[in-house]
């Protein structure tokens, strides 16, 4: 593990090419129990030449090739990617959509494997649009042909340099917008749910959020956001407080969900992106496993999922190491409980037989 930590360079440091190369010399290690059923309930899928980042359907299923069982996966929006280039700018994001529900199909057609990729999807839409956005909900449910679950809204917000822990950065005050109310409660009636993703600084203001709208699934993403580079990293003690404190209100509200993961996003502050190879899963486990038993002992397994968050979480470690890391961190748990947080949370949540 590093003992210095330079400066954070951003959740995708390496670009795809050189990912391939600091990939070819991870340790080998076996997959454990390889017949623990799994759905993924986060992923991306993106093409993006300006910064050299590449992941589309082979090489998601390459790295689902690595041996676990990956039954299903959820297909969740990566801001800009696949919009439409042309058309009113509201209606941009359903070229997403009708691109997930595209890979959806090639992957029902049984050629590329039995792993059913993007069974289901959760795309975006600008909810400042308040009752105007039903419009764009409506085309993303009908280009989506039955996959669409949700919508994604990146509200994280951090003080300072705009986009230093993310590209895409909201306005302080946005979950408490009237404009943005009236957009999210075009959901419920649509059988869609919210997805957020924030920072731990943000969570009391989404458990607001979240009691203010009782009939709205609330999926909180990345186990909240503890951020643990730049000037947090000499606050962990009151960023962890804080962390902790948003959680509470969270787990207390039946409606709210959280994806377990991310943590291999470099913002959390671990420094595995720094190594001259991906993280092992021994390596990964006493590091992720504090912020995992937390998730799990607040909400509850009917209330976690396990995600994957490829390729973001590549920056740290493989496919198989991250799936190893979760199975190691809860092989204590009873087996109703590990089925729930592997599968079972994310099938109901996300309606996937």
């Amino acid at each position: 593990m590093t003992s210095f930590f330079p400066a954070f360079a951003g959740n995708q440091p390496k670009s795809s090419a050189e990912l391939q190369a600091w990939h070819a010399r991870a340790l080998p290690e076996p997959v454990l129990e390889p017949e623990l059923g799994i759905v993924d309930p986060h992923h991306h899928l993106y093409d993006d030449p300006g910064r050299g980042s590449r992941y589309m359907l082979p090489d998601l299923l390459a790295d689902i090739g690595q041996g676990h069982r990956v039954t299903h996966t959820v297909y969740v929006e990566a801001y800009s990617s696949m919009w439409r280039a042309s058309g009113p700018e509201a209606m941009r994001p359903v070229g997403e959509i009708e691109f997930a529900a595209g890979v959806g199909a090639m992957a029902d057609s049984g050629i590329y494997g039995p792993c059913r990729v993007a069974a289901a999807v959760v795309g975006h839409a600008d909810l400042m649009l308040g009752d105007a956005v039903g419009a764009v909900l409506d085309e993303q449910l009908a280009a989506a042909r039955g996959r669409l679950r949700g919508i994604r809204y990146q509200l994280a917000h951090e003080p300072g340099v705009v986009g230093r822990f993310i590209k895409h950065m909201a306005p302080p005050d946005r979950m408490a917008d009237p404009q943005f109310h009236r957009g999210l409660a075009q959901l419920a009636p649509r059988g869609l749910h919210f997805e957020a993703w924030l920072y731990h600084h943000q969570l009391r203001d989404l458990a607001a959020l979240a009691r203010a709208f009782p009939d709205t699934t609330v999926v909180l993403n990345h186990v909240g956001g503890r951020i643990g580079v730049e000037q947090y990293r000499d606050q962990r003690a009151e960023v962890l407080a804080e962390w902790r404190a948003g959680l509470a209100e969270l787990a207390a509200l039946k409606n709210v969900v959280v994806k377990i993961g991310g943590l291999g996003m470099a913002f959390f502050g671990f420094g595995f992106e720094h190594e001259s190879r991906p993280a092992t899963s021994k390596e990964l486990l006493p590091a992720w496993q504090p912020l995992i038993a937390e998730c799990i002992d607040r909400f509850g397994a009917d209330h976690c999922m396990f995600e994957s968050n490829f390729p973001v979480d590549r920056q740290s470690c493989s496919y198989l190491a991250l799936w190893n890391t979760y199975k190691q961190a809860t092989a204590a748990l009873p087996a109703h409980e590990r089925h729930a947080l592997f599968s079972g949370t994310a099938k109901r949540v996300y309606r996937i037989a």
